[in-house]
């Protein structure tokens, strides 16, 4: 079996996922500029994550951190991987549309559950029309994160990560069109939603079929192999509803000030632009390799996989950090302020943004650390650390929304990121030198510091000389470019002076 070409993988996937972030800023700002934090917009976003939410239990999370060890495992003892890719994409879809049939009906209490402050007006009926039109999107991106599960561990990871670049070209242009045509908006959106879906699944279904997995829909049967994938998935499923329901809880608190669930969304938005670029894609290449790796019985590839991941993890993710704890009101400004969406707002917002950017370490981590339990088909204790987690989101963020209101939630948030980081580094300290840090990522570590804290220094010098310029009509894209294009080039230059970024590595390793 050909091995996967881990920095390649990152690359590929990186890039893809850059261009759907970007994309999915644009939406976000036309979603600000039409609908501004007003309660269309708060009702269509509870109502977007709804499926968002629950496909993290069947798809991205518990399934597919359960699938793919066992896919790839296959793959690498040359066993029938096709048939139980096939089993699986059957039980997965019956299970989905009974449970998407099930959601519909109850959609109301499911609303209550993610917004309670919302009975009080008429977010509360909105929220649940959106819901009602929405939620058979988790059937679609469910079956395309399984299809895109099989790509990712034959090395193909190209059309799983274009595949999220549709959902926002097909939102963008449903605005586009209801603007020009007099639609209302938020319904256009919702109903733009499930047809973005099933246009993803579509696009992994044909990659996958060129590949030679061709999985064709057919009646569900339990093999002894589908009980096991069940038994592992279950504490995945488990942890996936605790992350859940941290979210929920940060959602909750925000639903009772007016604006904030809107001001967290877009905050959310552009912390997710590294955490997706860099998080989403060593993770998904990540546990494939791990465990083909382990199951070939190679522990020192095994090692350097883990460890160059972290590296590079760490090398993109902080310089990051720094710049949304340093410059978040000169980001949103820019990014977001227009139309509907006023000063007080953009505030808020970036507010919140500097406190997720204290977390955005945390959450990289994470994807790098979970692959070492889940390759071992280990999901049972990630669950009892999402439980540690969950704790001190929820003391964090119910305790102080008296104190500080709704930015209690991305506290929480932040927070209980690092909590879960520290449970997992512990708990692997068991699993030998697979598990272990090189000196190589010792040493780099500190030199990666160095280099952001020096950026950020630069960044707050040039954000107080460009300080006008960020609110004149005509200077503010032009100022935060060079104040972006500063920072970068600040960073790369001190890690590559310093030794936290060697650019000959980077190129050899690309060439392997």
């Amino acid at each position: 079996m050909k091995p996967i070409r881990l920095m390649q993988g990152f690359l590929t996937v990186g890039l893809w996922t850059l261009l759907s972030r970007v994309l999915g800023f644009v939406r976000d700002i036309m979603i600000a500029a039409f609908l501004g934090a007003g309660p269309v917009a708060e009702a269509f976003l509870i109502a977007f994550a709804l499926p968002n939410m629950f496909r993290r239990f069947f798809a991205e999370g518990a399934f597919n951190m359960a699938f793919v060890p066992m896919f790839s495992k296959k793959l690498e003892g040359g066993e029938d991987a096709a048939d139980f890719a096939r089993d699986a994409f059957a039980g997965l879809a019956t299970v989905l549309i009974v449970f998407t049939l099930i959601a519909t009906l109850l959609m109301p209490w499911l609303v209550i559950a993610m917004a309670s402050g919302f009975l009080a007006d008429d977010r509360f009926d909105l929220a649940v029309d959106y819901g009602r039109i929405i939620f058979p999107y988790i059937l679609f991106i469910s079956l395309a994160a399984l299809l895109s599960g099989v790509l990712n561990a034959t090395g193909r990871f190209a059309a799983a990560a274009a595949a999220p670049v549709l959902l926002n070209i097909l939102l963008i242009s449903a605005m586009v069109i209801a603007r020009r045509s007099g639609w209302p908006i938020g319904d256009t959106l919702a109903w733009g939603v499930p047809v973005a879906g099933l246009a993803q699944l579509a696009l992994v279904w044909i990659a996958a079929s060129r590949a030679g997995y061709r999985l064709i829909p057919r009646r569900p049967r339990l093999t002894p192999e589908l009980k096991r994938l069940a038994i592992i998935a279950a504490p995945a499923a488990l942890a996936g509803g605790v992350v859940q329901v941290n979210l929920l809880i940060g959602r909750q608190v925000a639903s009772w000030f007016d604006g904030a669930i809107a001001w967290l969304n877009y905050a959310d938005r552009l912390y997710q632009l590294p955490l997706g670029v860099v998080g989403i894609a060593v993770g998904v290449v990540l546990l494939p390799d791990l465990s083909r790796r382990l199951r070939a019985g190679d522990t020192p590839g095994g090692r350097d996989a883990f460890n160059r991941a972290a590296e590079i993890s760490l090398a993109l993710t902080v310089p990051s950090a720094m710049a949304l704890i340093v410059i978040p009101m000169p980001l949103i400004s820019v990014l977001f302020q227009r139309g509907a969406f006023g000063a007080d707002d953009a505030a808020a917002t970036a507010a919140a943004l500097g406190i997720y950017g204290l977390g955005l370490p945390a959450f990289v981590l994470q994807k790098v650390l979970q692959p070492l339990y889940f390759a071992r088909e280990d999901t049972k204790r990630p669950f009892y650390y999402a439980l540690g987690s969950m704790l001190v989101n929820a003391v964090l963020a119910i305790g102080l929304a008296p104190v500080i209101g709704y930015l209690a939630a991305a506290v929480g948030t932040s927070l209980a990121a690092w909590a879960m980081v520290a449970q997992l580094w512990l708990g692997s300290r068991v699993m030998g030198e697979a598990a272990e840090t090189d000196a190589r990522f010792r040493r780099r570590v500190l030199r990666i510091l160095a280099a952001a804290a020096l950026m950020g220094v630069v960044l707050l010098g040039l954000a107080w000389a460009l300080g006008p310029a960020f609110t004149t009509p005509g200077w503010r894209y032009a100022a935060l470019a060079a104040l972006v294009t500063a920072g970068i080039a600040t960073y790369f230059t001190a890690a590559h002076l310093l030794g936290a970024l060697k650019f000959a590595e980077i190129r050899r390793t690309l060439r392997r």
